[in-house]
């Protein structure tokens, strides 16, 4: 990923920081939106960090126009911000607060329309789009109420883009990943970096636009 510009919203969390981290070693330029600045990032490495609202169209704008003044083009973009106001598994839909859904729609959802909308005039003629997500956006399961309603949401976002735009735009679902939002459930994120590496960089564009991948079409193909 040497000379490529990233963009990765939602860095502050655990599989965005695991992406900055991992890219920035790779050679990219990182700019790495948190909502904190929690100082994890030597910015020393290829790592510029900006406090950003996910949900707020002017901070991920003026986002979007820093990276392509720091790499002329923005290669890849990635929108990780994400909430879930609830117990993993205990979450029902009935029973959630109005202004969760609608933080977590914000968020997840809405948050990944902006991240793409605002990156496109910087976007370069290859550049990609991997948009985060997990099982429950695909196949509902009980307990987790309007999170996967929003990823939902988010991964129809990201189908009705890939048909629009010309740059490819996927979704990659990476299991669960121990995070806050998984309760401390699930993979080391730094065991997930090399399925988002393998959809950014190797995964034919027709593979990734408006398509689904996961673990196991990134063990088949680099198996």
């Amino acid at each position: 990923m040497e000379n490529t510009t990233v963009v990765v919203t939602g860095a502050g969390g655990a599989i965005g920081g695991a992406l900055v981290e991992a890219f920035a070693a790779d050679g990219a330029t990182v700019l790495a939106g948190v909502h904190h600045d929690e100082g994890r990032f030597d910015e020393s490495d290829g790592v510029e960090t900006m406090r950003v609202d996910a949900r707020d169209e002017f901070d991920v704008e003026f986002l979007m126009e820093r990276a392509a003044k720091v790499g002329d083009e923005i290669d890849l973009v990635v929108p990780c911000a994400a909430v879930f106001h609830g117990a993993p598994g205990e979450q029902q839909l009935a029973e959630e607060s109005y202004a969760a859904f609608d933080d977590q729609f914000r968020t997840n959802a809405r948050g990944v329309f902006v991240a793409i909308k605002e990156a496109l005039p910087h976007l370069a003629a290859d550049a990609r789009v991997l948009v985060p997500s997990g099982s429950v956006a695909a196949d509902a399961e009980p307990g987790y109420g309007g999170y996967a309603v929003s990823k939902a949401a988010a991964e129809a976002v990201a189908r009705q883009f890939a048909v629009e735009i010309d740059h490819p735009v996927g979704v990659v679902d990476p299991g669960v990943v121990d995070s806050d939002l998984t309760g401390g459930r699930g993979r080391d994120p730094e065991d997930v970096v090399g399925l988002f590496r393998w959809a950014a960089t190797e995964t034919p564009a027709d593979d990734l636009d408006g398509e689904r991948l996961g673990l196991a079409e990134w063990k088949r193909a680099t198996r």
